[in-house]
């Protein structure tokens, strides 16, 4: 039985997923056991086809009509059974030993305890590593851009106070994200996800379509006490927005202005929103200035009304998470990364 399912989401991918597919089946001895799984959104270029031909081994389920990434996703997930999931955007090339990377930081075998320890204290730290990658509920992978892989395009996603999400590193070399650490969220774009916690907290919400789904579930996730870390060692190279077209497109801007309103309004407490409201306030209306520069605040405006309407739509209220007392510390742990979340 295959311990990884691989989720490939598809939507005309034709110029990527061959070397995207390569990358994956040529993954080194050692490696546990998975299966890949593509998912199309009803794509007309012959990527479909191509799959067929020369990847016969990998899964395939043809939808009749572009969903959504979330859909598709959830689609994925939902015709697996394996332990663990991996999403894999369509647009990248993987490391020979990316698979086992992701595997290993998540089943927690990232360290090893100093040969120095006694014995007592070598047993009581392999219990409490135990403990602490059991809740992890996310591996986000090193993705590095394609054009200069010596930089990084993704260390995992930052979320602060005045609502903006953000790739961590993006930009930046990657040698100065050689750590193992914590982080918000894990990018969608490649990431491992434990399948126990997926039936915990839901799947995807497909409300989001696209754009900030991968930060609403590690939110999620941490309201219910979970982790979400980092891992430098599996490393990806990645195209970026292959599907949507430039980073600023006007379909983006609106759906993703929309999604932030949604992810406040779904994962804050009442009490929470208000402490937070003035810095959240500041967060909208820098970023209206922004895009009034780039000749799309109007769009902008136009996304954020759409946030609105979804959240006080049935829709959008059935998916709000219940602020619960248990889970009460998780909600001032998440504060506390939104707050460092302005400065780093």
């Amino acid at each position: 039985m295959a311990q990884i399912t691989v989720i490939i989401p598809n939507y005309k991918g034709i110029n990527f997923i061959e070397e995207c597919l390569s990358s994956l089946y040529a993954q080194e001895e050692g490696t546990p056991a998975y299966e890949v799984l593509v998912v199309d959104n009803a794509s007309k270029d012959g990527s479909v086809s191509l799959i067929r031909e020369k990847f016969p081994q990998t899964r395939l389920i043809c939808l009749e009509e572009n969903t959504g990434f979330c859909h598709a996703v959830n689609v994925g997930i939902r015709n697996s059974d394996s332990p663990f999931v991996l999403l894999l955007n369509n647009d990248t090339k993987v490391f020979p030993d990316f698979v086992k990377q992701l595997y290993h930081a998540m089943c927690g075998r990232t360290r090893t305890p100093q040969n120095s320890m006694d014995k007592a204290k070598r047993k009581a730290g392999d219990k409490r590593e135990k403990d602490d990658h059991e809740r992890v509920f996310s591996v986000s992978a090193a993705m590095l851009m394609w054009d200069r892989p010596e930089l990084m395009d993704d260390a995992g996603d930052i979320y602060n106070l005045l609502g903006w999400a953000r790739a961590r590193g993006k930009g930046k070399p990657y040698v100065r994200y050689q750590k193992h650490c914590r982080i918000f969220s894990a990018c969608g774009g490649a990431a491992l996800y434990r399948r126990s916690v997926l039936d915990e907290i839901g799947l995807f919400d497909e409300n989001h379509f696209a754009y900030l789904e991968d930060l609403d579930l590690g939110y999620r996730a941490g309201i219910h006490g979970y982790v979400n870390i980092y891992e430098p060692r599996a490393r990806v190279i990645h195209y970026g927005s292959a599907s949507t077209g430039s980073r600023y497109n006007a379909w983006k801007t609106r759906r993703a202005a929309a999604n932030n309103v949604y992810v406040i309004y779904k994962n804050m407490p009442l009490l929470q929103l208000i402490l937070n409201f003035p810095f959240l306030m500041a967060g909208f209306l820098i970023k209206f200035l922004f895009f009034v520069k780039k000749g799309m605040g109007g769009l902008y405006l136009k996304g954020l009304l759409d946030g609105l309407k979804l959240c006080s739509s049935p829709e959008g209220k059935k998916h709000k998470v219940r602020f619960k007392g248990k889970h009460f510390i998780y909600y001032l742990k998440i504060q506390l990364m939104l707050l460092r979340g302005v400065f780093g």
